[in-house]
């Protein structure tokens, strides 16, 4: 299983997840978010990063020109929409993660559009954000999104529930951020590193 640490700011917060054993560091490019981070900051942090580890680019309903430039200033791998992107957007991307809010089971039914996706990020529904809130969500909705293909377990996940998390969903990724904060765009250490030991724990 990977474990991704999102909402990525300054480079310490970078290396030590890496140093616990991330899989995937994620790079906020939604101006919106308090975990924002300009494409000038991120590449200076890619930069100093080991080999090996995935880089993703997290955008929310953002122009496909400006993407293509942030993606290849900041030397990212992996694309991750997370707003209302159309199949057809997603298709011109590869690879590609879609990000889906669900409240409910009827949430899932949209999935089906996106197969050419690489995975689906499952994360809680909230009105008034594209994520990062901190709220779970009924697991058993993302169990059944595995039938669609690699599902990523985002959503209110924290040091406390995802050995939990983990063994009854058993996602091809998890996606951490709010959870393993001291504040918005600051990471908790103690708390990431707890994360991740439990995660590997559990996916055992």
């Amino acid at each position: 299983m990977k474990i991704k640490i999102c909402g990525i700011t300054n480079l310490e917060d970078a290396l030590a997840s890496i140093e616990y054993g991330a899989d995937a560091l994620g790079f906020v490019f939604y101006p919106n978010s308090p975990r924002y981070v300009i494409p000038e900051k991120a590449a200076e942090i890619m930069a100093q990063l080991p080999p090996f580890i995935t880089t993703v680019g997290v955008f929310v309903n953002e122009d496909p020109a400006k993407i293509k430039e942030i993606m290849a200033s900041a030397r990212l791998r992996v694309l991750q929409l997370h707003g209302d992107e159309t199949p057809q957007a997603c298709s011109t991307w590869k690879p590609v993660v879609k990000a889906f809010r669900v409240k409910d089971f009827v949430d899932l039914k949209p999935l089906e559009l996106y197969k050419g996706v690489a995975a689906y990020l499952i994360d809680s529904y909230a009105p008034s954000s594209y994520g990062g809130t901190g709220q779970i969500f009924n697991w058993d909705i993302a169990v059944e999104a595995k039938k669609f293909g690699n599902i990523i377990l985002s959503g209110g996940l924290t040091p406390e529930n995802i050995e939990k998390a983990v063994s009854w969903v058993k996602p091809y990724a998890v996606d951490v951020s709010s959870g393993v904060e001291a504040e918005k765009g600051k990471k908790d250490l103690k708390k990431v590193r707890e994360f991740i030991e439990r995660a590997k724990k559990a996916a055992v």
